[in-house]
């Protein structure tokens, strides 16, 4: 079997608001870690009070894409996305702003509730609303937009952790559950993103719990991403994450062109 090396579907540069790391420094960062494909997926919102609106020059990246695109011919294959937050939100606008944007891949995420960022929604709430509410939006994005992957699924629990500590999958199971039933309705895949492993939770977004039902539910839609906002974590954990998959039953990892999901056998990654 040929092998492969890793990818990673969630980067982002200093096209994102919280990124100080141009794209060509990304691209020597993941060729330097060996790494054979990666997608940028900056942050994109057309919401007024959120931090991203207006900030991704889309033009400007697109050129900066194409450029590193010919810069590392043969080195690296470079993709090119979208993390959306609330993506349901103003849905017909945000349609109209990405129809023309030829896009590799999109994200679908929750970073805010009620115009609040999460750490902020949280103060003041206890800890089952908290989820609770979390996971209600995180439907939202399954049953309303157009993206290809969930992000960051169980999100949630990277800011209620010093406070509530991580939550109890059998308490959201029935809503967890209606989520991923939507996702995999629409074909909409979930992301496995390894930051958690460098948070104090100390496990993927989403756990292991959430991962075992996608599968046992029929899932087989899933990407695997840093969210590095830096060439410090490029690639990060890439391989726990392939052995999480694998100990689980998945067969494949999933890489996107033109918004297309295309599967990768697990087998074919290896570390060398």
């Amino acid at each position: 079997m040929v092998k492969i090396k890793a990818i990673d579907y969630h980067l982002h540069s200093n096209n994102s608001f919280d990124s100080k790391q141009t794209i060509s420094e990304m691209c020597k960062g993941a060729i330097e870690k060996g790494l054979g494909e990666i997608c940028f997926t900056e942050h994109y919102s057309i919401l007024p009070n959120e931090v991203s609106y207006k900030y991704l020059d889309y033009d400007k990246f697109t050129k900066e894409i194409e450029e590193c695109r010919e810069t590392f011919s043969g080195k690296l294959s470079i993709k090119k996305g979208l993390e959306i937050g609330e993506p349901y939100l103003n849905k017909e606008e945000l349609a109209k702003n990405i129809e023309n944007m030829d896009l590799d891949f999109i994200i679908g995420s929750v970073h805010n509730i009620d115009d609040l960022k999460l750490r902020t929604y949280m103060k003041g709430k206890e800890k089952d609303q908290n989820y609770l509410d979390y996971f209600k939006e995180v439907y939202k994005v399954a049953k309303y937009s157009d993206v290809d992957v969930l992000g960051h699924l169980d999100l949630m629990k990277r800011y209620a952790y010093k406070d509530f500590g991580n939550y109890e999958f059998n308490s959201y199971k029935e809503i967890i559950q209606e989520i991923l039933k939507e996702a995999i309705k629409r074909g909409i895949g979930i992301e496995l993103n390894t930051s958690g492993f460098r948070n104090d939770v100390k496990e993927p977004y989403p756990s292991i719990d959430i991962l075992k039902m996608y599968k046992n539910l029929g899932g087989e839609i899933l990407t695997i991403g840093s969210d590095s906002h830096s060439i410090d974590f490029i690639g990060e954990n890439f391989y726990d994450g392939v052995d999480i998959l694998k100990s689980i039953g998945f067969k494949y990892i999933f890489k996107y062109e033109k918004r297309r999901p295309q599967g990768i056998e697990i087998n074919s990654f290896s570390l060398s």
